[in-house]
């Protein structure tokens, strides 16, 4: 028994849309979001997979009494790096679905 037309049409639609999903996802897992917080003195670099990938820290942050700044820098700057990719991988999935939301709950493997 074969699937009515239309049917047809939107498995081969979901089918092309799974393809560009995982090809946004390689090519999201090359790009690099960089956030600088406490004047340039924290950087925090994360991929589009939301790993951080490196911490940079100025020497003059390395002081035992400056430890709870540092540490309230680096926060920030990870929440503010993982802000970011999310705000990307948005950008990105709204241009792949030509504006249209994705379902309720739906999520990328992997994010």
């Amino acid at each position: 028994m074969s699937l009515p037309k239309e049917l047809q049409k939107l498995f081969k639609e979901v089918q092309r849309m799974q393809q560009k999903i995982e090809e946004m996802q390689k090519e999201l897992e090359t790009r690099e979001i960089e956030v600088q917080v406490g004047g340039g003195m924290v950087k925090v670099v994360a991929n589009g997979r939301q790993e951080i990938i490196r911490i940079e820290i100025e020497k003059e942050l390395i002081n035992p009494e400056e430890k709870e700044m540092l540490e309230d820098l680096i926060v920030a700057g990870v929440n503010e790096a993982l802000r970011k990719v999310k705000a990307m991988v948005e950008e990105e999935l709204l241009k792949l679905t030509g504006g249209l939301p994705l379902p309720p709950g739906f999520k990328l493997p992997g994010f």
